[in-house]
């Protein structure tokens, strides 16, 4: 049985976010929908929020804590990413752009992506069109043709008209699932382990 590893990114800052919820909904309806295609799916959700300081450190030093190296790795040995930010200024939050550009440009091109988003107003939906989606596709990635914008109507709420929140979920982790069915482009390779300088030292004394 083949295996299809997904990386879900939340950059929600609040304990629960509704960032974190949207994204839980696209991991679960994605999951679902490639068990039913015979597919293992691994799925590793990362909390940006956790990161904060570690990513803000990687600027100043130029490297990456262990912990925030590890998620990296994670990221780049995916299949696919389900990638959720709620909106600043019209825009991603700072935060899920900052992890982005302590990424290598490279290592997600061919990657199957979901976006999601959340906001205060439908009026922030549009963040998915004009930030989100220039980004990824700067990025080289696979994106869903469809990316979910969840407003504070649409939790709990499905009498205003519009289409259900579920709906929206259930159709993006379809398209999301048919984008990581067949083959797919080479993972990334995981990074070996980092050892200390002084070991690494002694081993190329130890060659010569």
């Amino acid at each position: 049985m083949e295996t299809r590893r997904i990386t879900v990114l939340s950059a929600g800052l609040g304990v629960p976010s509704s960032s974190r919820l949207l994204a839980d909904q696209l991991a679960a309806a994605a999951e679902h929908n490639l068990t039913d295609a015979g597919y293992q799916v691994t799925v590793d959700v990362v909390e940006l929020r956790d990161l904060a300081v570690d990513i803000a450190n990687n600027f100043v030093t130029g490297y990456a804590a262990p912990r925030l190296a590890d998620v990296i790795a994670g990221v780049e040995a995916s299949d696919g990413i389900i990638a959720v930010s709620p909106v600043f200024s019209a825009s991603y939050s700072g935060l899920f752009k900052s992890f982005v550009d302590v990424l290598d440009p490279k290592s997600l091109e061919g990657k199957a992506v979901v976006l999601g988003a959340t906001g205060g107003t439908d009026r922030h939906q549009m963040v998915l069109e004009y930030a989100m989606r220039p980004l990824f596709s700067y990025l080289r990635t696979r994106m869903t043709a469809t990316a979910v914008f969840a407003g504070p109507q649409d939790w709990g709420n499905t009498d205003d008209g519009a289409s259900p929140l579920s709906d929206r979920v259930q159709r993006a982790a379809s398209e999301f699932a048919a984008l990581l069915q067949g083959a797919q482009p080479a993972r990334k390779p995981a990074v070996a382990e980092s050892l200390p300088f002084e070991q690494l030292l002694a081993g190329i004394s130890g060659g010569r």
